[in-house]
């Protein structure tokens, strides 16, 4: 039996990106880069004006200008400005020759004798420099980054049309256990439905993977023998129940006999001790518990783990938010305990209705909280390390946004 952290580490040694595909950056949301991308050219491209208004001469500021045909963005202009002849300008237009700076219309006044600017111009006001947000050879996107909105947006602004991407990770998932039944199917009073796969699947879209379901096998040797061996095209196989030492607990000596090499077979955990993860040829495996919140905790670290390091992401590591108790809890000491919990912003209040064979404190937590052998007992206030199941959650209400110091 490995420890919590001996089993991540296992995985985050071994566990290797998968291959690469190159496409167009308007499919590439959701994948992760697999090379560096580097600015093509300065941004912006030349200096330019932030504002409408007019280029001039610092040594007009309190006088009166004749303004110069106007200078619209897009344009090309050999206009220069002299001092008593600004140039007036519009937000994005490149500034003309001799200008020291753009005073804002706003800030003008129109007369008969022309344009009065204000007594103080400050050099440089209002004019974005050549190179100021992005320098041609500057690092935009890094190997590892996953590719969102606004990594595109990088791209877009430097031309770039096709990226070097790391594929999507396939995730097949199927589970074994005569007396489940698939949602689609009619159960008897003495069957279960199997929940976990279609939680597994979908857990596994959300972490950026293609995830198929091939079914539920029978408690046989042969059965489970026969669903890994059309399996093994896949990244990673997700499996659930039998995986512990019941008679008819036959999955693991299954993918034994088709070659598993083992990298941990018990974890230090509670719930969820009899996890297993280990490898045929490139497919990476994992076993977990039939019990529904065992079988997702465990997901959550292990399987999670692994398919962060196969999608070749450069922050392959579970990322805690770190914040309080929200009330006074009890432990049994002497196990590595996984607490489900909600987060609401600023508080980690743990599920008062918890247990490894539920599902509805799933729909319900945020995230959760392990805590170590030595644990009693967490007062309220005590600081916590919560593992966040999605993003940063909303509110229900209105809530204060901003910071002040």
């Amino acid at each position: 039996m490995v420890s919590i952290q001996e089993a991540l580490n296992l995985i985050h040694a071994n566990v290797s990106a998968v291959h690469t595909e190159i496409l167009p950056i308007e499919s590439a949301l959701g994948y992760v880069c697999a090379e560096h991308i580097h600015a093509r050219f300065d941004l912006p491209r030349f200096d330019n004006s932030a504002m409408d208004g007019y280029a001039v001469t610092l040594a007009d500021a309190g006088g009166t200008i004749v303004p110069q045909p106007t200078i619209f963005a897009g344009d090309e202009s050999g206009v220069k400005v002299t001092m008593g002849h600004g140039v007036k300008i519009m937000t994005g237009a490149v500034m003309p020759e001799g200008a020291d700076a753009v005073v804002p219309v706003e800030n003008t006044t129109e007369s008969e004798g022309g344009i009065a600017l204000p007594e103080r111009i400050r050099k440089g006001a209002n004019i974005r420099k050549r190179g100021e947000d992005i320098t041609k050879g500057e690092r935009i996107v890094a190997a590892g980054d996953r590719v969102d909105a606004y990594v595109i947006t990088q791209l877009a602004s430097q031309g770039i049309t096709h990226l070097r991407l790391y594929r999507k990770p396939t995730v097949t998932v199927f589970a074994t256990g005569h007396e489940l039944r698939m949602h689609y199917e009619r159960a008897e009073a003495h069957q279960i439905y199997n929940s976990n796969a279609p939680t597994f699947i979908a857990r596994a879209q959300e972490l950026g993977c293609e995830a198929r379901f091939t079914g539920t096998t029978a408690d046989t040797m042969a059965s489970i023998k026969a669903q890994i061996a059309a399996s093994l095209e896949s990244d990673l196989i997700v499996t659930s129940g039998g995986v512990s030492v019941g008679d008819a607990d036959f999955t693991k000596d299954a993918f034994r006999e088709l070659g598993m090499e083992t990298l941990f077979e018990k974890v230090e955990i509670k719930p969820g001790k009899p996890t297993t993860v280990g490898r045929i040829g490139k497919t990476w495996i994992v076993n977990l518990p039939g019990n529904p919140t065992a079988a997702a905790v465990n997901f959550e670290l292990f399987a999670q783990s692994i398919i962060r390091r196969l999608r070749g992401l450069n922050t392959p590591y579970l990322a805690p938010i770190k914040t309080l108790c929200a009330r006074d809890i009890d432990l049994k000491p002497g196990k590595y305990t996984v607490l489900l919990g909600r987060f609401d912003g600023e508080r980690f209040d743990p599920l008062a209705k918890q247990g490894p064979g539920m599902v509805s404190p799933l729909k319900e937590a945020d995230g959760m909280i392990v805590t170590t052998p030595e644990t009693a007992s967490i007062p309220a206030g005590t600081p916590v390390r919560m593992i966040p199941f999605h993003a940063p959650p909303g509110a229900a209400e209105a809530t204060e946004l901003f910071t002040s110091v």
